[in-house]
């Protein structure tokens, strides 16, 4: 069966006209024949909204109850067994009530795609789950609903309903929203003006994101290769060396001045082994770009500018950043250099800018992490300078300065021998030796234009010429390749010491330290194989990359790490001077990944421990503290039931009034230890609501006698965010628990009062008090402080209160009473922006 397709209409916020538009696509897919239904649809007594749901089938919904309440959901069995060819489903970010058939609604949603059923559905950019913090940082409230972003960019199709913010507060000031007595408290709080410009800048730049995604899929599968402005993308071109952060902080400020403007830093890594920079310094830029806001990226190329403007067609780039050469003037008549080439080579299409910086013309300084192989530059300049150079210096002897004398002419040769030795090596050098021995001969020792060597004298210095080029030629071809090796062995240094570093202290994940592997080796994949013995399949405990080896046998490297595992890396052939440190790596990854077991079975057996410490403390609560009323309720009914005595009436009330308190008590026991597994469990879904304290509280006393507390929640306080059943129930466990350690007489007072941007309940009690090192102990389950027998409780009444005031937001912790007792603090946070006597729209702005 093929799956059905997914449309989505994306609004910037709440009242735009998602569901009228979700409405009227649904009417004209009507008169053209579709069968479409309504499987959910919310109309929030919008009358526009609700004339549109008229000719449309809708499906009857599912009733859930739930606390003393009955809600409705979409029925999924419902939708299945109709089995539409579309189905309407609103509020795509919704929470199900619990007893549903799943979580989230985005979920139902999926099943109804796998059956195959085409699903037309509406979601607020606020409830996208990667823009919580963003939208909190701007309203002031925070979205409880979210959807995963994944989920609505694997939408087939996102339409985006789009309104001004004056035009959406007009419609809100005409009563096409909210009921008036909601209008004004919704314009003056979530509904600004600048709320609403903001919002709608998230949900355009969401938009067009996905959309350069598309395009960027469509240029790919088309092969286009010339650059579509369509947005600004500035990629940053790095060599590693210091001046790279200040051409990334200079394209952030370009990309600042266009609105949806991308940085991009590419740093391009030659092919002959380890990067040519610092890691530490490609660490810090690459920090920077990210920190800023942008990406960082690292491709192979040895054509450095070639490479360059690859990846810039390639990602469709506008606008590329490079800084001015460090490299010296004389250094210029090597070419004109990588900025010079680019700007030549760019096209009409691709700005270049070149940045100044405090670096310029200082000289680029010898590799700090080149291998001991010489570049293939390198070797082709020094075969250039040793065969061509006692050419061109012959030329200009004999026709610009003729006659200095063969001393002299032995000299520039023997230069020209040891410039090839610095650029090629010794092969160079040896051949500047022959050609420059040999072109003495033949030019300048009498007699010329022959190579027999008249005087004897000139025979030695010939001799002793190319002895000294050789020798000098095999020093210095020995010291650059001992300045390489040592430059090597400090970048593999650096690099094994920041690796070490990090793995030892947990920093650096498995997939991290992979494409650590990949960015300093230059390969496009690399993975980390395992299998459980020789003949089993390799399976992928971590990758990085496109199209990553399935086994050692088909990467181009392949390192084992002990008898079962083995690193593979993908994109060219390493050298085996590169091996030793990705050896390195290659360990470092097996304890990473056994570090990661090692882990989840310790999580595994911790939540096994806890479970089973759970269990015995139950098991104990069930056979003493659930027994003892048991046992009250069962001798008043066998008194009752009895033949042998006729109770009076006086007689028969005390038994039934044990009876009504025993079965109190289990109520009560009972309760707590269901509250305690939905905590244990993580079902619990508070409901936030704006809620007047002076209405939760006086209901959460209901349990204990009037005469044991005072009450002092005062009218003023402003409104709170929270669920108001669990804020009922963690009050009435407080308040219970300090009843009970009360002494005879003592009343405990309950008061509230504002904190800055929370409200603190305080219970405070004049009991026997805790010690400080015992205050955090007493909030675990089953706990009783020094378990005294005293109470009727299981220990867990301190712990469901606490595990419910974190479940809506807030904290629980205890205090000293000043003069002795206990005080416990349960502080929640206030509902932003808003006074108890203003009305409450929450629930509307939040759908």
């Amino acid at each position: 069966m093929a799956r059905g397709t997914l449309r989505i209409y994306l609004g910037a916020a709440p009242g735009v006209g998602k569901t009228y538009a979700m409405l009227s696509e649904a009417h004209r897919r009507v008169e053209r024949g579709t069968d479409c239904v309504v499987a959910f649809v919310e109309h929030h007594h919008r009358p526009r909204t609700e004339v549109m749901l008229h000719g449309l089938e809708q499906l009857p919904r599912r009733e859930i109850e739930y606390r003393g309440g009955t809600f409705t959901e979409m029925d999924v069995d419902a939708v299945l067994r109709r089995a539409p060819k579309v189905a309407l489903v609103d509020e795509l970010a919704h929470t199900n009530m619990p007893g549903s058939r799943n979580t989230k609604r985005w979920q139902d949603v999926e099943e109804l795609l796998a059956a195959g059923i085409d699903v037309i559905s509406t979601v607020n950019i606020q409830h996208l789950e990667s823009l919580g913090d963003v939208v909190e940082s701007i309203t002031g409230v925070r979205q409880r609903e979210t959807v995963p972003d994944e989920v609505v960019r694997r939408a087939d199709q996102i339409e985006l309903v789009d309104m001004s913010p004056q035009a959406l507060r007009r419609r809100m000031a005409h009563g096409n929203i909210y009921k008036p007595d909601k209008v004004d408290a919704a314009l003056s709080n979530y509904f600004r003006p600048g709320n609403l410009t903001a919002l709608r800048e998230l949900a355009l730049l969401w938009v067009a994101d996905r959309v350069d995604a598309h395009l960027t899929e469509y240029r790919s599968e088309h092969h286009v290769s010339a650059i579509w402005g369509s947005r600004e993308r500035i990629v940053v071109g790095l060599t590693g060396g210091p001046e790279g952060r200040t051409l990334i902080r200079r394209a952030a400020r370009l990309a600042e001045k266009g609105a949806g403007g991308e940085v991009m830093a590419v740093y391009i890594s030659r092919s002959d082994g380890l990067t040519a920079v610092s890691p530490k310094e490609l660490a810090l830029q690459r920090t920077l770009v990210e920190d800023l806001g942008g990406t960082f990226h690292q491709v192979v190329g040895d054509d450095i500018p070639a490479a360059l403007l690859d990846f810039a067609r390639g990602v469709n780039a506008t606008q590329i950043v490079l800084g001015v050469s460090r490299r010296r003037s004389w250094q210029y008549v090597f070419g004109p250099g990588v900025g010079a080439t680019v700007a030549r080579e760019s096209g009409p299409d691709l700005d270049v800018h070149l940045i100044t910086h405090a670096e310029v013309g200082k000289g680029r300084g010898l590799p700090v992490a080149r291998g001991a192989r010489l570049g293939r530059s390198r070797v082709i300049s020094g075969w250039l300078a040793g065969v061509l150079g006692p050419l061109l210096l012959t030329w200009l002897l004999k026709s610009v300065v003729p006659d200095i004398g063969l001393a002299n002419h032995m000299l520039l040769f023997l230069t020209l021998t040891v410039a090839a030795a610095l650029l090629g090596g010794l092969l160079p050098a040896l051949a500047s030796a022959v050609v420059g021995s040999t072109l003495l001969n033949w030019f300048f020792t009498p007699p010329v234009h022959t190579l027999t060597v008249a005087d004897p004298q000139n025979i030695v210095a010939i001799v002793v010429f190319v002895g000294v080029a050789v020798a000098v030629a095999s020093v210095v071809d020995l010291a650059a390749r001992r300045t390489h090796q040592a430059a090597r062995l400090r970048a593999e240094s650096e690099i094994l010491s920041f690796l070490a570093g990090n793995v030892l202290r947990g920093e650096t994940g498995l997939e991290d330290l992979l494409e650590r592997v990949r960015e300093t080796f230059g390969m496009e994949s690399v993975a980390l194989l395992e299998r459980a013995g020789e003949k089993d399949p390799w399976t992928c405990a971590g990758s990085v990359g496109p199209r990553p080896a399935t086994t050692p046998d088909a990467a181009d490297v392949d390192v084992p790490v002990g008898d079962h595992m083995a690193l593979s890396l993908c994109g060219r052939v390493l050298p085996a001077a590169d091996r030793r440190v990705l050896a390195a790596f290659a360990a470092q990854a097996a304890v990473v990944v056994d570090r990661r077991r090692l882990k989840g079975e310790a999580d595994r057996a911790e939540e096994l421990a806890e479970g089973n410490r759970i269990r015995t403390a139950l098991l104990a609560a069930v056979s003493h503290d659930l027994r003892t009323p048991l046992a009250g309720i069962k001798a008043a009914v066998t008194s009752l039931r009895s033949d042998d005595v006729e109770w009076s009436e006086e007689d028969q009330a005390e038994l039934l009034e044990a009876i009504e308190e025993g079965a109190d008590r289990l109520d009560h026991l009972v309760g707590n230890l269901l509250d305690m597994s939905r905590l244990q469990t993580g079902t619990v879904t508070p409901i936030i609501r704006e809620t007047d304290l002076d209405e939760v509280v006086p209901m959460a006393l209901g349990a204990v006698p009037e005469d044991t507390v005072d009450l002092d929640v005062p009218e003023s306080l402003p409104m709170v965010g929270v669920d108001r059943g669990l804020l009922e129930r963690s009050v009435a466990n407080i308040v219970e628990n300090a009843v009970k350690y009360s002494p005879p007489g003592e009343r405990v007072l309950v008061s509230a009062s504002a904190m800055a941007d929370r409200v603190e309940i305080r219970v405070v009690d004049r009991g026997p008090g805790v010690p400080d090192e015992v205050k955090d102990r007493i909030f675990e389950p089953f706990q009783r402080y020094g378990d005294a027998p005293r109470g009727d409780g299981v220990g867990l009444g301190l712990a469901v209160a606490r595990g419910f005031a974190e479940a809506i937001g807030g904290t629980l912790h205890a205090e000293d009473t000043p003069g002795g007792g206990l005080t416990m603090v349960l502080a929640v946070r206030t509902a932003p922006g808003r006074r108890r006597e203003q009305p409450d729209v929450s629930p509307a702005v939040t759908s």
